[in-house]
């Protein structure tokens, strides 16, 4: 069977109207087909998709709407991004302008980590890091919380320096920190409930080049006591496991390199070997979709992400959840999941480990606290995965776990709540920008404001 027939047949095998075929955004006013996320598991409820060209067109359909939310490139698994009344997709916002002086770009609404990437290596410069697919846009991933990996590297939010936003009252803003201080905090991650972004500017350094290494067959045991050395091995380091013989099945280590200069491959990494062929996160999935390995040095674009633009990324038809927990607590938090790896497994493409700097963003999942992720991609099952759910969140319970805000979780509101020091200065500016709930949705009413 091919990847296309598989993936095909991966999204048939669906209960209810969960994983309805994945269909592109509908464009034009007032379109009422039915719409879905990416990977096909979420069906917007929003009666009217609006595609504006310019400020000035969002700022008419903001106020033609007693409710608005922004759409982006639809890679969330829930309905942050969904409205009871009024869609708006920011597909035409596609500006990209460089700073060189400031080592910033500025960044339409519209655009995705795999457009901006060339376009900022072609001129010498470069993001700190990216996720694990640059299919995901720019703005959206900074409203949520996105990340790629690494001890140092704080989640992609933390490069952003500015933004353009058409407000609740129909006002065009520019926000940063020279304006707002400790308050820009606030908003970087705003869950769309500030106003639709139009632009946002990043900061941005000097283009690198980067190697990519996989071994195979790590033990946990190895984590128990090197953990700290295992993810500082790179500058971006993820780990896999299907949680079956104690083990992560693959270790990706992604370092910056000198030009030309392959990685240099041990035989022997903590006990696991190097793979001797590319490799996809997923056993039986084609490697092609995958970003090159085998220590070849390349751009940092074409390393950091785990998947290539032009191919589907991931598996496609699947559900997502992470879950962050304290970096120093990680392999408790793994051996307590590890306990319900039968349960896991049948249900599991794979499950992911990463590392992401502490910040302070207030709604960020990492303020305050060096991070590791725990990251679930899922069959397209999900009575059997919303069963799961709970049980992972329970073994999770003591470690303050603080979900993904774009994935899918069952976390209470008093359980996610409790995990932001913050929350309440963040209603609170919410309430300054948006004092009718404009941007509120049936997302944000659950999760933050009940």
């Amino acid at each position: 069977m091919d990847k296309r027939e598989f993936l095909r047949l991966s999204g048939a095998v669906v209960a209810e109207t969960l994983l309805s075929k994945v269909a592109p955004a509908q464009t034009g006013a007032n379109n009422v087909e039915q719409r879905t996320n990416w990977a096909g598991n979420y069906t917007y409820r929003a009666e009217h998709l609006d595609v504006p060209a310019n400020p000035d067109e969002v700022r008419k359909d903001i106020l033609a709407h007693s409710h608005a939310k922004a759409l982006g490139a639809r890679h969330s698994f829930n309905s942050i991004a969904d409205s009871r009344d009024e869609q708006i997709s920011l597909k035409h916002f596609d500006q990209m302008e460089l700073d060189t002086k400031s080592r910033t770009v500025t960044v339409g609404a519209g655009l995705t980590y795999g457009q901006l990437a060339p376009y900022l290596d072609s001129r010498g410069f470069a993001v700190h890091n990216m996720a694990s697919l640059p299919h995901i846009s720019v703005v959206g991933a900074c409203a949520t919380g996105t990340h790629g990996s690494g001890n140092r590297n704080g989640n992609l939010s933390t490069a952003v320096r500015a933004m353009e936003m058409v407000t609740a009252s129909g006002e065009t803003v520019t926000l940063s920190k020279d304006k707002l201080a400790d308050n820009f905090a606030g908003v970087v991650i705003g869950l769309g409930a500030f106003g639709v972004i139009t632009k946002i500017t990043l900061e941005v350094e000097p283009a690198f080049q980067m190697t990519q290494v996989v071994y195979e067959d790590l033990s946990f045991s190895q984590l128990e006591h090197h953990l700290e050395e295992i993810f500082a091995s790179g500058y971006s380091v993820s780990l896999f496991t299907d949680w079956q013989k104690h083990r992560a099945t693959q270790v990706w280590i992604k370092q910056k390199a000198a030009p030309g200069i392959s990685a240099s491959v041990t035989s022997d990494f903590y006990g696991a070997k190097p793979a001797t062929r590319k490799m996809h996160p997923i056993a039986d999935h084609s490697a092609e979709s995958c970003t090159e390995q085998m220590g070849v040095p390349g751009p940092w674009y074409e390393r950091l992400p785990h998947f290539k633009m032009n191919f589907t990324p991931s598996s496609g038809a699947e559900l997502q959840t992470e879950y962050f927990v304290p970096r120093a607590r990680g392999y408790e938090a793994i051996s307590a999941v590890e306990a319900l790896r039968d349960q896991i497994t049948p249900h599991l493409f794979i499950t992911e480990f990463r590392t992401i700097a502490a910040d302070e963003l207030w709604m960020s999942p990492a303020y305050q606290r060096d991070s590791m992720a725990i990251h679930f991609t899922w069959k397209p099952e999900w009575p059997e995965v919303k069963k799961l759910l709970p049980q992972i969140e329970e073994k999770l319970a003591p470690f303050g776990p603080r979900p993904h805000w774009a994935k899918l979780f069952t976390l209470t509101a008093t359980a996610v709540q409790s995990q932001y020091a913050r929350l309440d200065d963040y209603r609170a500016l919410v309430s300054k920008y948006d004092p009718k709930g404009r941007f509120r949705n049936e997302f944000l009413d659950t999760n933050v404001f009940a």
